[in-house]
C-alpha cells in the first residue's frame, strides 16, 4: 500500500474469513472458468492473481490481446478493493491502463492494491508482471458502492477453504 493511503477505519474482526469468500467468488465467476487463473488476498487492500498467458488469448499478431490485461488488471484491483468492504459487492466505474509490453506465453501475476477511499468510492491500482519480472501493464480503476449484498451471491462463500 502506498505510505499516503490511510485504512479505513478499523479492519473487520474476520477479515480472513471474508478474504477466502472473496476468492470463492472469484472462482466462482463463469468467466473465471476460461482462464488458468487464482486469485489469493493475502492482507487487506492488497490482492494477486496468478495466470498463464497462451494462444488460446491471443490477438492476430501472436501475442496476449488487451482484453486479458484489461481483465486482470481490473480484477486485482477490485479485489484489493473489495476487500475493504464486507458487506457489498463493488462495481468498476472506470478503468484506466496502459500496456507496456507485449508477452506470448508463461506466468504472470496481476498485483492489485487499494490506494483511496473509505465509503463510497475506493480507488485501486494494479500491475502485471511477467515470469522475468518485467511490467508488462499497469492500471487504475475507480470502484462504487452497490447495493448487491456479498452474503446474497451464492459464490461467496467465507467458511471456503
Amino acid at each position: 500500500m502506498p505510505p499516503t493511503a490511510t485504512r479505513p477505519d478499523g479492519a473487520a474482526p474476520g477479515a480472513a474469513l471474508h478474504f477466502r469468500g472473496l476468492e470463492a467468488l472469484y472462482a466462482s465467476a463463469p468467466i473465471n472458468a476460461q482462464f488458468d487463473s487464482r486469485l489469493t488476498i493475502p492482507e487487506e487492500g492488497h490482492a494477486r492473481i496468478a495466470f498463464t498467458v497462451d494462444e488460446r488469448v491471443h490477438h492476430a499478431a501472436g501475442a496476449a490481446h488487451g482484453t486479458i490485461y484489461f481483465k486482470m488488471l481490473d480484477d486485482a484491483a477490485f479485489y484489493a478493493a473489495n476487500s475493504l468492504v464486507t458487506d457489498r459487492f463493488l462495481l468498476t466505474t472506470a478503468f484506466n491502463l496502459h500496456f507496456t509490453k507485449p508477452i506470448r506465453a508463461g506466468r504472470v501475476v496481476a498485483e492489485g492494491r487499494w490506494v483511496s477511499g473509505r465509503r463510497r468510492v475506493f480507488v485501486a491500482e494494479a500491475h502485471l508482471t511477467d515470469e522475468e519480472g518485467d511490467e508488462i501493464g499497469r492500471g487504475t480503476g475507480t470502484f462504487m458502492r452497490s447495493r448487491i449484498a456479498l452474503s446474497g451471491l451464492p459464490g461467496y462463500r467465507p467458511e471456503s477453504r
